[in-house]
C-alpha cells in the first residue's frame, strides 16, 4: 500500500515528503481513484431516495484521499519537478481527466443530483448547503450531464486531449525558460547592473565551472537585466529570448499548441450549447458574459490611453535627450522608465533594497496580519518539507488555536516554474464536528541570499510577497463546512480581491514602520522614501493599465469566438494589440506561446479579472484608509464576510455585507492618478 493513500502519521496530518518516492505517485492514484469510485457507487445504489446529506453532501467530502495525493503530486510537478515526474504527469493527467468525466457524466448520479435540486425551495437550506446544491448541480449540467451518450464522448475525448496538451505546453515553456543563458566574459558589458544582480550570475556561472556571469531567464536575473543593463545590443538579444519562448520552429514550439487549445475549448462550449468558450466560462463568473467584459476593459482603455500614450511620449522624448535613442523598442522600455523615475522621484529599487531583508518584510506580512486577524505565525522544524530551502511555520489564533500549517518557498531552481503564487496541500473543511484546518503554501522566485549579503527585495518583489500572502490568508483563515467551497475556491475574478488588497500596506508608513529596516544599520527606512513610494506608484500607471488590458483582450480574442479561422499566432495577435500597442512590434516574437496564465494556469477568459478584481481592492481599501489600516472593526468585517466564507455565497453579496454597497470603479481610478 502507497504511504500516500493512509492518514499520515505526522505532525497535523502534514506531507510526509522525504517518505514520498516518485515510483509511489502513479499506484496512489490509480487506489485514490479506486477510493473515490467506490464512495460514487455507494451514493448512486444507496436504495434510500435521494435527500440532500446522502448525496449532495456525500458527494462534497468525496475523493479527498485523491484530493490530497493531487495537490502534492501537482504542487511539485510546478515547484520540483524533473524528467520523471513530468512524465508521471503525463501519465496520471488522462486518468484525472477521465476519472472527472466518468462522475460528471454518470446519469444515475446526475439524476440523484437533479431530484435534490428540484427539491431544492422546500429543503430550507442555510446559504453555503443552497451554493454546494447549486455547484453540483452545475457541475454536471455545465459539463454534458444533460447530453446523449454520443456527445458524451465527444466531450471524454475533447477534455483528455486538452489535459495533456496543457501539460505540454507547461513543459514547453519551461524548457524554453531553461534553454536560454547568456554568458559574458567581458565585464564591460555588465555596466549599470546592480551589484546583487551580477554577483547572482557570477555564482550561476561558478556553479557550472565556466568563467564570467551567466544570466537567465529566470525572472530574478531577467527583469534587472533588461532594467538596468546599460548594453542596449545585449538588453535586446534578452528581451528578445524572452519574448521567443514557444515560437521558435523547434521541438518546444508552443504554436500548434495554442491552435489547438483554443479550438478544443471552442469545440467542447459548442457541445455543452454555448457560444464560445468564453461564454461558458463566464456564465460562472461576476462579470458573467463577454460582452460585459469587453465593455469593462474597453472603458477603463478609454480612460487610460489618454495617460499611456502622453506617458509614452514622455518616456520617448527623455530617452532621446538622454541617449538621442530615435524610436523606444521593447528592451528599452523597462530601462527607461527606471532612469526616468529616479529622474523624477530620485527613487531606484538599489536605494530601496537593502530596507527590505526577505526575513523582515515577512516578519512585516506576519505582524500586518496579527495586527488585522490577531493570529500569530512560529516557525517549525518538525514539520517535512520537500526542498531545504521551505520555511514551515504554525498559525495560531488568539486562544492558541491552530489556525493552518504555513509552508514558504521563496528562490528559484531548477525544476521550478517561473512566477509566484499561492497553493494547498490540504483544504480547510468541517467535518463530523471537527474543524480540519488547512496546509498552505506560497512559492516565488526572489533574488538568493549571496556570500556577501542576504536576499535583499525589490519593491515589486516585496508587493509580489503580500500579494501571495494575502491569497495565503483566504485560504488559512477558511471557515466552511465543505472543502469545494473552502478558501480561494470562490469566482475566478474575486479571488484576487484578497491578495491584490493586501498589497496596499506595502504603501503606508504605518505598516513599513514593522519592517523596513537597513540590514545592515538596522535604521528605519527614512520618511521621505515613503513618500517618494506612494508617489511614484502611479508612476506611468497609464501604461501600466494598458498592458494588462492589452492581455485580457488577447485571451477574450482567444475565447470569445470561434477560433477556427486563426492561421497565424503572430498575425493573430497583431490584430489583438492594434487597440493597444505603444511600441513597435519584435517579429520574432509572440505573447500566446508562453502565456501560461491562459493556456496552462486557470485564466482562460478570466485574464480580466486581475483589473475587475482592482476595482474592488481599491474601493474595499478605501473603507480600511477612512477608518485607519489596522482598524480592527473594519479588519474584522473582511475577515467574516469576505476571508473566512470562501465560495459559500455569491461574491457580490460578500461585499456588499462587507462595504454595505457595490464597489465603485472611481476608487481605482483615484488611486491609479486617472482621474
Amino acid at each position: 500500500m502507497s504511504i500516500l493513500t493512509h492518514h499520515f502519521n505526522t505532525k497535523y496530518n502534514t506531507a510526509p515528503f522525504s517518505k514520498i518516492k516518485n515510483e509511489d505517485f502513479l499506484p496512489a492514484f490509480q487506489k485514490g481513484i479506486e477510493l473515490a469510485k467506490a464512495e460514487i457507487d455507494a451514493i448512486v445504489r444507496n436504495p434510500i431516495k435521494p435527500t440532500f446529506e446522502n448525496t449532495i453532501e456525500a458527494l462534497a467530502f468525496s475523493g479527498d484521499v485523491l484530493d490530497r495525493i493531487s495537490s502534492i503530486f501537482f504542487n511539485l510537478n510546478s515547484a520540483e519537478t524533473n524528467d520523471e515526474i513530468q512524465k508521471i504527469a503525463q501519465e496520471i493527467s488522462p486518468l484525472l481527466s477521465e476519472f472527472g468525466n466518468d462522475v460528471r457524466l454518470n446519469p444515475d448520479l446526475f439524476s440523484r443530483v437533479k431530484t435534490v435540486y428540484e427539491q431544492r425551495e422546500k429543503l430550507n437550506l442555510n446559504p453555503e448547503q443552497t451554493t454546494l446544491l447549486d455547484k453540483k448541480y452545475k457541475s454536471f449540467s455545465r459539463n454534458g450531464a444533460n447530453l446523449p451518450e454520443d456527445k458524451k464522448n465527444q466531450l471524454r475525448e475533447i477534455d483528455k486531449e486538452l489535459s495533456k496538451l496543457s501539460l505540454q505546453f507547461g513543459e514547453n515553456v519551461l524548457a524554453e525558460t531553461q534553454a536560454y543563458q547568456l554568458h559574458i566574459t567581458n565585464e564591460s558589458d555588465l555596466a549599470g547592473l546592480p551589484e546583487g544582480t551580477i554577483e547572482a550570475a557570477r555564482s550561476l556561472a561558478k556553479s557550472q565551472e565556466k568563467e564570467g556571469w551567466i544570466f537567465t531567464l529566470d525572472y530574478p536575473s531577467y527583469v534587472p537585466f533588461v532594467t538596468y543593463a546599460d548594453n542596449r545590443e545585449l538588453r535586446k538579444k534578452m528581451a528578445i529570448a524572452f519574448g521567443a519562448k514557444g515560437f521558435q520552429n523547434n521541438e518546444f514550439d508552443n504554436q500548434e499548441i495554442v491552435l489547438k487549445i483554443a479550438k478544443l475549448r471552442f469545440d467542447r462550449a459548442q457541445v455543452l450549447g454555448y457560444a464560445t468558450h468564453a461564454h461558458f466560462v463566464l456564465e460562472e463568473r461576476m462579470a458573467e458574459s463577454p460582452e460585459k467584459v469587453k465593455t469593462f476593459s474597453n472603458d477603463l482603455l478609454e480612460k487610460a490611453k489618454p495617460a499611456a500614450l502622453k506617458e509614452f511620449a514622455q518616456l520617448t522624448a527623455f530617452a532621446k535627450e538622454l541617449d538621442g535613442i530615435e524610436q523606444l523598442e521593447k528592451w528599452d522600455g523597462a530601462y527607461y522608465s527606471e532612469k526616468l523615475k529616479q529622474q523624477l522621484f530620485n527613487l531606484d529599487d538599489e536605494i530601496l533594497k537593502p530596507y527590505f531583508q526577505l526575513e523582515k518584510v515577512l516578519d512585516g506580512a506576519f505582524a500586518v496580519a496579527q495586527k488585522l486577524y490577531g493570529i500569530t505565525f512560529e516557525e517549525i522544524f518538525e514539520v517535512d518539507k520537500y526542498n531545504e530551502e521551505v520555511k514551515t511555520y504554525e498559525v495560531k489564533d488568539e486562544e492558541d488555536q491552530l489556525v493552518a500549517v504555513f509552508y514558504a518557498d521563496f528562490f528559484p531552481r531548477k525544476g521550478k516554474r517561473n512566477g509566484a503564487w499561492m497553493t494547498s496541500f490540504k483544504s480547510q473543511y468541517i467535518k463530523k464536528g471537527i474543524n480540519e484546518r488547512p496546509h498552505i503554501s506560497i512559492v516565488c522566485n526572489f533574488t538568493k541570499p549571496t556570500e556577501t549579503k542576504p536576499s535583499l527585495l525589490t519593491f515589486n518583489e516585496v508587493t509580489t510577497l503580500f500579494h501571495e500572502f494575502g491569497h495565503a490568508l483566504h485560504g488559512m483563515l477558511a471557515n466552511t463546512t465543505y472543502p469545494s467551497l473552502s478558501g480561494t475556491s470562490v469566482y475566478w475574478d474575486f479571488v484576487e480581491l484578497p491578495s491584490q488588497i493586501l498589497e496596499n500596506w506595502c504603501y503606508e508608513p504605518e505598516a513599513l514602520a514593522l519592517f523596513a529596516y537597513h540590514y545592515q544599520t538596522g535604521e528605519m527606512i527614512p520618511m521621505e522614501l515613503v513618500h517618494k513610494i506612494k508617489e511614484s506608484a502611479s508612476f506611468q500607471e497609464g501604461m501600466a493599465t494598458m498592458r494588462q488590458l492589452s492581455f485580457g483582450l488577447l485571451d477574450m480574442g482567444w475565447h470569445a469566438q470561434d477560433p477556427s479561422n486563426i492561421k497565424d499566432i503572430k498575425v493573430f495577435e497583431t490584430e489583438q494589440f492594434a487597440a493597444t500597442q505603444l511600441y513597435p512590434d519584435v517579429k520574432e516574437n509572440a505573447m500566446s506561446t508562453s502565456f501560461s496564465h491562459i493556456f496552462q494556469g486557470g485564466y482562460s477568459s478570466g485574464y480580466y479579472s486581475y483589473k475587475w478584481a482592482e476595482v474592488l481592492d481599491a474601493d474595499a481599501f478605501e473603507y480600511f484608509q477612512e477608518k485607519g489600516i489596522f482598524n480592527k472593526e473594519v479588519a474584522t468585517k473582511f475577515k467574516e464576510n469576505v476571508l473566512s466564507k470562501g465560495g459559500t455565497e455569491h461574491p457580490m453579496i460578500l461585499y456588499k455585507r462587507f462595504r454595505g454597497q457595490e464597489p465603485k470603479p472611481e476608487a481605482l481610478l483615484r488611486r491609479a492618478g486617472l482621474v
